[in-house]
């Protein structure tokens, strides 16, 4: 049995208990964050709780802890749990309300909940031979830049990917690919890795800011820019990203190849440096 972190305390996941009359349960009101551990060692937790602060000052929900003791909950929590590469999933409601009311209450005291479940190793086959994806119209909110609990739209359209043999949906809006389902997304072209700019129509992925900063630091040309669909459909390599799933080379979209069918040099060269830097995080030698 798991143990989980619920409002100040850790208990077996079975025990755990939380009000129907929580704001989360009944609208969807909250934000989460997703952050793997490998070794022990929690991946990027600043920028992870740096961006979940983000998401919280952006519903108006007070943040129930500080820097330091979220790091020591998150730390006590995989120390509870077996599992040599973990994720970590937290979760803040604005609470529970006596009544059930559109307009939040004032006062309310936050619900925090925790858990952390084993990552299963990654499919080797995976860097051989990449993953499919369909284009789906991007039917979220404007406000795709807060990691909203409210995730209906990103589910219904994960799951028409799925329903379609494909691993991922690569959102369109406006004549522009946004971001895929539930990850980020870059394309290659002519040697370039590009990847849409951060704005309210996409997460601010903390993989694709490790991504950036991986090919700032190996010489690999990049940039931040618009992808039209055009530009997608007709890029050299495409690539998928999130913190649980890290680097996904898409070869097939909406049932064509990308590329040559097959997983791209720079997505090889990148998958590599992203390895390096995961057992940097495993010996304790990167954050």
């Amino acid at each position: 049995m798991s143990t989980v972190f619920l409002n100040g305390e850790f208990l077996p996941s079975d025990q755990a208990r939380v009000s129907v009359m929580d704001r989360g349960f009944l609208f969807g009101d909250g934000v989460y964050e997703v952050i793997p551990a490998y070794g022990g060692h929690l991946f990027r937790l600043l920028p992870h709780l740096q961006r979940l602060t983000d998401s919280l000052r952006a519903v108006r929900i007070p943040d129930p802890y500080t820097e330091t003791q979220w790091s020591g909950i998150l730390e006590e929590l995989i120390g509870e749990n077996p599992g040599t590469d973990q994720s970590v999933y937290l979760q803040v409601t604005r609470g529970v309300m006596d009544r059930r009311d559109h307009a939040f209450p004032l006062g309310l005291e936050p619900t925090v909940f925790a858990m952390s479940n084993p990552i299963p190793d990654p499919d080797p086959a995976l860097a051989e031979r990449g993953i499919a994806a369909i284009s789906l119209d991007d039917i979220r909110w404007q406000s795709c830049h807060i990691k909203a609990i409210t995730l209906l739209p990103n589910v219904l359209l994960r799951q028409q990917a799925v329903e379609a043999g494909a691993a991922e949906a690569i959102l369109i809006r406006d004549g522009h690919a946004t971001e895929g389902a539930a990850s980020n997304l870059f394309i290659v072209r002519d040697g370039t890795l590009i990847t849409p700019p951060k704005g309210p129509l996409l997460l601010p992925g903390i993989t694709r800011d490790l991504v950036i900063e991986l090919a700032a630091g190996h010489g690999v040309p990049h940039r931040e820019n618009a992808i039209g669909e055009a530009e997608l459909r007709t890029a050299d390599e495409v690539w998928l990203t999130s913190s649980t799933k890290e680097i996904m080379p898409v070869t097939t979209l909406d049932g064509r190849p990308v590329g040559d069918g097959r997983p791209g040099p720079l997505y090889r060269r990148m998958h590599g440096l992203y390895r390096e830097y995961k057992q940097a995080v495993r010996e304790g030698r990167a954050g």
